[in-house]
């Protein structure tokens, strides 16, 4: 199996039917923080966790932001690639890390087939973050624990150094495209890991497999004589249906208001559109259980004739110009872009040091803005921006304009890549 990566591409071997995948070298990340998804962050910890001098980690992250990784070869247990210093001298460079037993893995297999969403979500190719729980509460760490990263490299250090540093950043990059590589490391490839877990399930308490219960279904409707064959389940039509017009000679209940009818189906139609699109995909429809007043920030999303809008101005409880801001942000983000318009909570605890740590790594300490945090807003008050905290830990930009602080773009887990559109002149995210 291949996957393409936005700089390249990796390749897969066997060696003595143990897998192996080298990634070709990525593009240097600057402008950007690494470990953007929850495993690239989690693996990062490990080596912060790990590393004896925080200096030596500062250094890597700004060996691999600068390109410095060359093409990274993973395999069970061990991670390699060749690291240039900033001098240009070249330094190959390994971190281990141990593979769990067989028995482990057993383990790990049984406890994903006991739980059907685990197993639905492995087969799809997909390894949930709250996987790593369950195996944690059942013996089975996945993710490296203190003092598993092993370092080894050409210099001479003896401890993490900026080489081995600069290769885990990279590979937390790899781990945001793709975390299977953990269970790589780990000791099983993707697809030796599947397909273990696909005989397992199927296997019955004696480890033989059952024969299949019932016939199949194309079987059955041949063997009844039906004509023609089952049809094909129908696509999604390319746009929304369009309500018929309530034209004068229409028919209509003294009392309606027929812009407002009219508008009101239109709507329905696209969030019906919307909802199928959803299902068909295999995702859950977000945005249920709406209150009123977030509902009328919904219907306002579309074209409305100027009494209409006047009314769902209103009934939101937001007057005109608060209804224009909820509906961009609505557009960028739905309900949860919603409530971070609304509200300003506290965040404390690992929420807070979380914040803080994702801040501090997406700069450089002599680039960082000067923030004055009021809650989950984090204020760069010179440059009127601002980041929003969601409580998913996503940062969303803010602009100044006038009296109000308006959205200028979707959620964002880098906030370095947030507040750069969020600033004057930079290109706003497309919202519809």
């Amino acid at each position: 199996m291949t996957h393409d990566h936005d700089q390249g591409h990796d390749h897969d071997h066997d060696l003595n039917g143990r897998a192996e995948r080298t990634f070709a070298a990525l593009a240097p990340a600057r402008g950007r923080a690494f470990a953007q998804s929850w495993w690239g962050r989690a693996w990062l910890q490990s080596l912060e966790d790990a590393a004896l001098e925080t200096a030596a980690v500062k250094a890597g992250r700004r060996l691999a932001r600068a390109g410095g990784v060359g093409a990274v070869t993973v395999r069970p247990g061990r991670v390699t690639a060749v690291v240039r210093d900033r001098g240009g001298a070249a330094h190959r460079a390994d971190v281990l890390l141990p593979e769990l037993s067989d028995g482990e893995w057993a383990r790990f297999q049984d406890l994903v087939v006991e739980r059907s969403g685990h197993m639905a979500a492995l087969l799809d190719r997909e390894l949930p973050p709250h996987l790593i729980e369950d195996a944690a509460l059942s013996g089975i760490e996945l993710l490296p624990g203190l003092g598993d990263l092993e370092p080894e490299c050409d210099c001479g250090a003896w401890d993490h150094c900026g080489h081995t540093a600069a290769l885990c950043h990279q590979v937390a990059r790899l781990l945001d495209e793709d975390p299977f590589l953990l269970l790589l490391l780990r000791g099983r490839g993707e697809d030796a890991f599947l397909t273990e877990l696909h005989v397992r399930s199927t296997a019955g308490p004696s480890g033989v497999t059952p024969e299949a219960a019932g016939v199949d279904a194309a079987e059955a409707w041949a063997a009844a004589d039906i004509l023609p064959p089952l049809p094909e389940v129908p696509g999604l039509p390319q746009a929304p249906g369009t309500p018929p017009s309530l034209t004068a000679g229409s028919v209509v209940a003294p009392g309606i208001d027929t812009a407002a009818l009219e508008h009101l189906a239109g709507r329905t139609a696209v969030e019906a559109s919307r909802l199928l699109a959803a299902i068909l995909g295999g995702e859950a429809p977000a945005e249920a259980g709406l209150t009123a007043a977030q509902d009328a920030v919904r219907l306002a999303c579309g074209p409305a004739p100027a009494g209409v809008v006047e009314r769902l101005a209103t009934g939101s409880g937001r007057g005109p110009d608060g209804l224009a801001a909820a509906v961009r942000a609505w557009r960028l983000g739905g309900a949860v872009a919603l409530t971070v318009l609304d509200e300003e909570r506290e965040v404390e605890g690992v929420a807070l040091a979380r914040a803080r740590a994702a801040l501090e790594a997406a700069w450089e300490e002599d680039e960082r803005p000067a923030f004055h945090r009021s809650g989950n807003r984090w204020t760069v008050a010179d440059e009127g921006v601002q980041l929003r905290l969601d409580g998913e830990g996503h940062w969303w930009p803010y602009r100044e304009e006038g009296d109000h602080w308006v959205p200028t773009g979707g959620a964002d887990p880098d906030p370095a890549t947030a507040l750069a559109s969020a600033r004057p002149g930079a290109a706003e995210a497309r919202v519809s």
